[in-house]
């Protein structure tokens, strides 16, 4: 019975405080001001999100914080043994659709947006078809050199399809100049979830110390810089650019990098 009233104790640190929903907003807060100030040429300090919290937004709310406590954050009170990155994966991904009821940006590009999405998760099962283990902290610790151009391939389809599946990309309907910009609720439930996944499994794991923490989060919080130089960029390039590289570029990359993987596979038998 102790041990059980522990375990419960353990998890509802982790999904409540740490890595998990207080961490979340927290870390996503910081970074939303970020990609706002980077975005917009007129900055003002945007209002908080609205304090309605709708199912949908309840949702995202879930799954982000099932695939954060996933992640090989130091402290992370979730044994490493009961981590998985199928779950991180899931959770993230149904995110990305349930968030087409809350919002309308998607609704003109399903299709490059299940391009994206295919190639995120392609990004992130990768890496472990050689090892074979699903367990994330195993995946970012395998430094074998074989499996270099793998982790390296996969890393940067990751960092192509983040853009889109973080709303970064410009094919959103424009916004009414005269509303003031609001933080999206939605977008900050995932942006440590995401940028900590990519830290998780192309990154070894930090050691559960304080230099651990701080290199975890650093490295973490550069990803999602990267993310936001990303989406600066393609807002430049407009939505026709986009398009482009998303139906004429990543995706033939993507195949690539299934290419990369099954030789690997193959090579390493």
């Amino acid at each position: 019975m102790i041990q059980l009233l522990l375990s419960i104790a353990t998890h509802s640190v982790a999904l409540l405080i740490y890595p998990g929903l207080l961490v979340m907003v927290s870390f996503g807060a910081l970074v939303e001001l970020a990609w706002m100030r980077a975005s917009r040429k007129d900055w003002q300090w945007p209002d908080l999100p609205r304090r309605r919290v709708t199912p949908v937004l309840a949702t995202i709310a879930l799954c982000s914080v099932l695939a954060s406590v996933q992640l090989a954050a130091p402290f992370n009170p979730v044994a490493g043994a009961e981590r998985s990155v199928v779950l991180a994966a899931v959770g993230l991904a149904f995110t990305a659709w349930a968030d087409l009821a809350l919002t309308v940006e998607f609704v003109a590009a399903p299709g490059l947006l299940l391009i994206a999405q295919f190639c995120w998760l392609l990004a992130v099962l990768g890496p472990a078809v050689e090892p074979e283990s699903l367990r994330p902290q195993v995946l970012g610790n395998v430094l074998v050199p074989g499996l270099l151009p793998v982790k390296v391939a996969c890393g940067f389809l990751y960092l192509l399809a983040l853009p889109a599946l973080m709303r970064l990309w410009p094919l959103s309907p424009p916004a009414d100049r005269r509303e003031k910009p609001r933080l999206d609720a939605a977008r900050i439930l995932t942006w440590l979830p995401y940028c900590g996944l990519f830290t998780t499994l192309f990154v070894p794991p930090p050691a559960d110390d304080a230099l651990g923490f701080v290199r975890f989060f650093g490295i973490t919080f550069l990803v999602a810089a990267v993310a936001i130089g990303l989406g600066v960029f393609m807002r430049r390039r407009g939505e026709a650019g986009v398009r482009g590289l998303y139906a004429r570029a990543v995706t033939p990359f993507a195949g690539l990098v299934i290419a990369i993987v099954v030789a690997t596979s193959v090579l390493m038998r």
